[in-house]
C-alpha cells in the first residue's frame, strides 16, 4: 500500500478477523423508523420519517420496520401510519428483497395494514404479566387469545408474521425472568403461526451466560435459531456481547435500530436499542456478511440527529462522522 492509499479505517471500515463458529451472514432487522422513532418526545413530519426509510434502504438495510398500525392514543409519534406507508410502498421495487414490515396489535391493526398492501407484520408479546397488563391492557394467556385470530387472517393472505416476546430476561415488576417461562410463551407464539420470534431484553439487564442458556432451552425444547432474532437493548452495555453469544449459539437475525434510537413507552428502564452501525461494524469485523454499507448508513443517522436537534449516541456513528469526537 503507498503512503497515499486510505488505511481500511480511515475507509471507514474495521479489521476482518473471523472467529469460527459464526454465521456467514446476518440479516439485520431495522427497527429504528418504529421503535425508534416510537420513543422520540415528538414525532418527525412523514416526509423525513419515509426520507429516512429509503436512506435505510439506500445503505442496504433489506428488512427496515417502517411504522405500527397502532391506536394513535397509544403511540402518538406514530399516528401517520396511514400516510407513511404510500410512501414508502414502492421501495422493494427499486431495491429487491426489501421487506417493509409494520406492527399491529389486534384484528383492526391488521385491517389497517391490509388496506395498505403491507406484506410482513408483527405482533408484540410479553414473557410476563406485568409488562403484558401495561403494555397491551390484558395479561399474557389474553393477549395470546387477541394475536390468535391477526396472525391466522394474516397467513391466510400470505402475510409474513413476526412474533416479538419482551421481557425475556429481565422484568421491571418482577424481576429474573425463568428461561422456561420465556420458552413456554415464545413456542405457543410459533404455534399460532408465526414465523418467527424475536427474543426480546427490554431492560438490558442480560449477560451472554443468560443468552446462552436461553438459546439452549428453546433448543432443547425443539425450536431451533433458525427461527429465532434477538433484540438487545444497551442500557448496561451489554447488548454487543449478547448478539456475540447469540451468534455463537447459531442466530442469524439480529434487530438493531439506526443510530441507537428507542426504548420502550411503557417500560422507563429501557434505554436505547443496540445501535445499527455498532452491529455492523463488530460483524464486519468478524467477517459476517451484512450487505450494509457502513459509511452511508453512519450518515443517515448523522443526518437524523440534525433533525431530532441532539447527537447520535451510537458510538460508530460518532466515530465515523466526527460527531462528537474529541479533538487534539
Amino acid at each position: 500500500m503507498s503512503a497515499s492509499e486510505p488505511t481500511v479505517l480511515e475507509l471507514g471500515l474495521p479489521v476482518r478477523a473471523p472467529l469460527d463458529g459464526l454465521p456467514a451472514a446476518v440479516r439485520i432487522h431495522e427497527v429504528g423508523p418504529r421503535d425508534g422513532l416510537q420513543n422520540e418526545p415528538t414525532a418527525l413530519p412523514v416526509e423525513v420519517k419515509a426520507e429516512f426509510i429509503a436512506r435505510l434502504a439506500a445503505a442496504g438495510l433489506r428488512t427496515v420496520e417502517a411504522t405500527s398500525f397502532v391506536h394513535p392514543k397509544w403511540v402518538p409519534q406514530l399516528a401517520d401510519a396511514e400516510q407513511l406507508f404510500p410512501l414508502v410502498a414502492g421501495l422493494p421495487e427499486e431495491y429487491p428483497g426489501l421487506r417493509l414490515p409494520v406492527l399491529v396489535p389486534n384484528e383492526r391493526g391488521l385491517e389497517r395494514a391490509l388496506a395498505h398492501g403491507v406484506a410482513d407484520i408483527a405482533v408484540f408479546a410479553s414473557a410476563t404479566e406485568s409488562f403484558a397488563v401495561k403494555n397491551l391492557g390484558r395479561g399474557v394467556e389474553a393477549s395470546l387469545e387477541m394475536f390468535a385470530p391477526v396472525v391466522q387472517r394474516a397467513r391466510a393472505a400470505g402475510i409474513r408474521v413476526r412474533g416479538y416476546l419482551s421481557m425475556c430476561f429481565g422484568d421491571p415488576w418482577e424481576g429474573p425472568v425463568p428461561a422456561a417461562q420465556v420458552v413456554e410463551v415464545g413456542r405457543r407464539l410459533l404455534d399460532l403461526g408465526c414465523d418467527q420470534l424475536s427474543l426480546g431484553d427490554t431492560i438490558g439487564t442480560g449477560t451472554p451466560g443468560q443468552v446462552t442458556a436461553l438459546l439452549g432451552e428453546f433448543a432443547d425444547r425443539g425450536v431451533g435459531p433458525g427461527q429465532l432474532a434477538v433484540h438487545f437493548h444497551d442500557t448496561y452495555g451489554q447488548a454487543l456481547v449478547n448478539t456475540l453469544a447469540a451468534l455463537r449459539c447459531g442466530v442469524a437475525t439480529v434487530d438493531s435500530s439506526a443510530g441507537g434510537l428507542g426504548g420502550c413507552p411503557y417500560a422507563k428502564s429501557a434505554t436505547g436499542n443496540l445501535a445499527t452501525e455498532d452491529l455492523v461494524w463488530m460483524l464486519h469485523g468478524l467477517g459476517i456478511e451484512t450487505g450494509v454499507d457502513l459509511p452511508a448508513l453512519a450518515a443517515t443517522s448523522r443526518w437524523l440527529a440534525d433533525r431530532l436537534g441532539r447527537p447520535s449516541p451510537s458510538r460508530a456513528v460518532r466515530a465515523l462522522t466526527g460527531d462528537g469526537a474529541p479533538h487534539q
